[in-house]
């Protein structure tokens, strides 16, 4: 699946796989002491709950009973949302929550079935493919790498690639690909996304993935950008950060990821194994599609593990971001403070870090991502001023505006000065006035959203939101905001009363655009 700049934002605005290293326990008795030791600590994790009295489980029945659309109007209570209701509306099987606080799990919750064929409930040791969240965890393993003088942020990654060499072209005549523009997608590289691969459907190598070779179902990746000019989400460049890493170390990439990464944080329920072993297979949740079918021949296997591969629960993701947060307090050993701060600075004019996304400049700083594989959806999220983040992995192509509302009544009870819902004041406007706002507008000169007006209300149809128009509801003359997106629209009035242009917001990403039809494309 390809993903633009935009869309990369759109699907969590706010728009693989994890493996149980049990996988890599060949002895039935280490198995069994893993298992004694994964009990010992949820037990602990329980206790500390029931420290704390109900308080927890209050917390938890107040997100779980109050989930939150993207907007609420002012003067109005906001619309009461369950859970079990809203992955019902969504059509998603099965979630998984993990939170945590001040370096602690405080709590995990799994709802709903990971298999619906054999009523398997999920629980939270039900491992998920965390997609494009791959991509965070990746990126911690190249900075250790950084940090033992094996890699350098800045130079020519050329120079430590042995397996395949990026193709230099009028592109990179002064201007090399390093790891720093791999790791913030500002290394000019091409393919946003990529497609997993079907079960019995030939695998192709990282090399023949990097050039587009058969069996690879993508394009070759290559450079039409100059590196280091701007930003262009690019999953083709994090397998070049998997080949780089596995030509430095000597390992593959789900060695390197368990020795580097997963077994240094205790993340015991993950690995970047594909295909999953078939020893995991009954501890991972089936895959489903926006009609909650199950996906056809299963899931999906991601031989571009870097940017997609890691299958993981969300209880383990929490243990990577309480990493993170603790390496940016100069509280870790495996990654220095210097280090951290880096990964959660701005590396372009976009929102995003060394292998993360943050929140918008002039906030409380907040570092995120989101994934997307086939059947499957999450998110997690870190706040390192205030030592609290979550996880939220769902088994259903319609996971993400589910996850968000969770993170939102999440944001709303802990909280949190980003991610809640934000208020509106409903304006009342012309009915008549409605059909200069209609028409085509072509935003960034890539997005095309289509205003329509029906029964003196406005409509936009954008197939990131779904088939059908969703109604914009007026907050002025000019500004009109959706409920179930965190999308606003400014339409900019002429001197003569018409509508040419408007700018658009999608949680933190603004684009301009112009309107290019006066009726609806049909």
């Amino acid at each position: 699946m390809t993903r633009t700049r935009f869309h990369f934002f759109l699907e969590y605005v706010y728009h693989s796989r994890v493996r149980n290293c049990r996988s890599l326990v060949k002895s039935s008795s280490l198995f069994i002491l893993l298992a004694v030791a994964s009990a010992v600590i949820a037990a602990g994790q329980a206790s500390n709950e029931n420290s704390q009295g109900n308080n927890a489980d209050a917390r938890i029945n107040r997100i779980v009973t109050g989930l939150l659309p993207a907007a609420i109007i002012k003067g109005q209570p906001p619309p009461t949302m369950i859970l079990k209701d809203r992955m019902n509306h969504y059509r998603v099987p099965g979630v998984s929550i993990a939170f945590f606080d001040r370096g602690q799990i405080a709590w995990a919750r799994a709802y709903g079935l990971a298999d619906i064929a054999t009523n398997e409930p999920v629980t939270p040791d039900t491992l998920f493919q965390a997609a494009s969240v791959s991509k965070s965890v990746t990126a911690l393993a190249a900075l250790r790498l950084v940090q033992e003088g094996k890699l350098n942020l800045d130079e020519d990654v050329n120079l430590k690639l042995k397996s395949w060499k990026v193709p230099d072209n009028e592109f990179t005549k002064i201007e090399k690909v390093t790891l720093r523009r791999l790791l913030s997608h500002t290394a000019g590289l091409t393919v946003g996304g990529l497609a997993g691969y079907k079960p019995g459907e030939p695998l192709p190598t990282t090399v023949q993935i990097l050039n587009g070779e058969k069996p690879a179902n993508n394009e070759a990746v290559r450079i039409d950008k100059t590196p280091g000019k701007e930003f262009q989400y690019s999953g083709g460049g994090y397998v070049v950060i998997q080949l780089l890493l596995m030509d430095v170390t000597g390992k593959s990439f789900p060695a390197l990821m368990h020795d580097l990464v997963l077994a240094p944080l205790g993340m015991t329920h993950s690995t970047f194994e594909e295909p999953l072993p078939k020893n995991l297979w009954q501890s991972a949740a089936q895959s489903y599609d926006v009609k909650k079918e199950p996906i056809q021949g299963g899931w999906f296997t991601y031989p571009a593990m870097a940017p997609a591969g890691l299958w993981t629960t969300p209880s383990d993701l929490a243990h990577f971001a309480i990493e993170i947060e603790n390496a940016y307090a100069g509280q870790s050993k495996l990654l220095s403070s210097a280090l951290a701060h880096q990964m959660l600075a701005y590396q372009s004019e976009e929102i995003y870090g060394l292998g993360v996304a943050l929140g918008a400049r002039g906030h409380p700083l907040r570092f995120w991502h989101s994934g997307a594989n086939s059947g499957y959806r999450c998110v997690f999220e870190g706040y390192p001023d205030i030592n609290q983040g979550l996880a939220i992995m769902t088994n259903g192509d319609g996971g993400v505006p589910l996850a968000l509302e969770i993170q939102r009544a999440a944001a709303q009870e802990y909280g949190w000065p980003d991610g809640r819902a934000e208020e509106h004041t409903l304006a009342k406007i012309d009915p008549a006035s409605l059909p200069a706002y209609t028409g085509v507008y072509l935003f960034n000169g890539l997005f095309k959203f289509t205003i329509t007006q029906k029964n003196g209300k406005l409509y936009v149809q954008y197939d990131v939101f779904g088939k059908d128009p969703q109604e914009l509801l007026p907050e002025s003359a000019t500004r009109f905001f959706l409920i179930s997106e965190p999308f606003v629209i400014d339409f900019q009035k002429e001197a003569d009363g018409s509508i040419k242009k408007a700018n658009a917001r999608n949680g933190p990403q603004n684009v301009a655009g112009e309107k290019i039809s006066e009726a609806p494309l049909q």
